[in-house]
């Protein structure tokens, strides 16, 4: 079997929430236009101001979604798990994209053009209600981060971002390592703060035996206070 004759198999197996409101032949055409790009870790896949083409699905890998801050700091925005779609907003919005998207690790995505897209809306409006569900989840995650970001303190804000990670990629076999290695820097860079400020509160949680750290390992060991600390903020 082909490398592309896999791709197409996992394609359809992935995209089993908007496979079923696609008709046979919008299911054919699919398949047919869908291109599969593999990305190497840290590689970027879109950058602000280009202009949007594509439906993006990520079948493998973990991304992120970021934007440029003052004094060059990155802010990330999203963080994307497999069978997760992006990079749809700014064409529906008819503008370049406003963040830009990079591969956390060694990851497999796969474009489906904004135009055949834009031609099944208007063919098929299940498919029109499943992205008005898709922006309507983003925004009210969206909603909930600016408060969060801007309101909580330090402490309140890494906790969030631990919790947030442990429950978007899992953890490992032992139960509480959470599955995803970050820089010091993009874990500051999630929870906006400085990678100074990020170190010293992950310090802070080691000796108060709420995680442990083994490089860029991250186990939880107390996640009901890690909780509480994120919901007083």
């Amino acid at each position: 079997m082909s490398r592309r004759a896999r791709e197409i198999i996992d394609l359809s197996s992935t995209l089993a929430d908007i496979w079923r409101v696609l008709s046979d032949e919008e299911r054919v055409l699919i398949k047919k236009n869908a291109r599969f790009v593999h990305y190497k870790k840290n590689e970027t896949i879109y950058i602000e101001d280009e202009q949007p083409k594509d439906l993006m699905c990520l079948l493998k890998g973990k991304v992120k979604i970021y934007k440029s801050g003052v004094g060059g700091r990155n802010q990330i925005i999203r963080m994307i798990r497999p069978i997760q779609y992006f990079g749809y907003r700014a064409f529906f919005a008819r503008e370049p994209y406003v963040t830009a998207a990079s591969a956390f690790e060694a990851s497999t995505v796969c474009f489906i053009s904004m135009d055949l897209i834009e031609d099944m809306l208007r063919k098929n409006g299940n498919l029109a209600l499943f992205f008005i569900q898709m922006l309507s989840f983003d925004l009210g995650v969206a909603d909930n981060r600016v408060v969060n970001l801007t309101q909580k303190h330090v402490r309140g804000r890494l906790a969030e971002s631990l919790i947030f990670l442990k429950e978007s990629y899992g953890v490992e076999e032992d139960g509480a390592t959470i599955n995803i290695y970050l820089a010091r820097e993009d874990l500051a860079n999630l929870s906006n703060m400085t990678t100074a400020n990020a170190i010293r509160t992950l310090a802070n949680f080691v000796n108060e035996r709420i995680i442990s750290l083994d490089g860029r390992k991250i186990k939880i060991i107390d996640e009901d206070k890690l909780m509480k600390i994120s919901n007083i903020g």
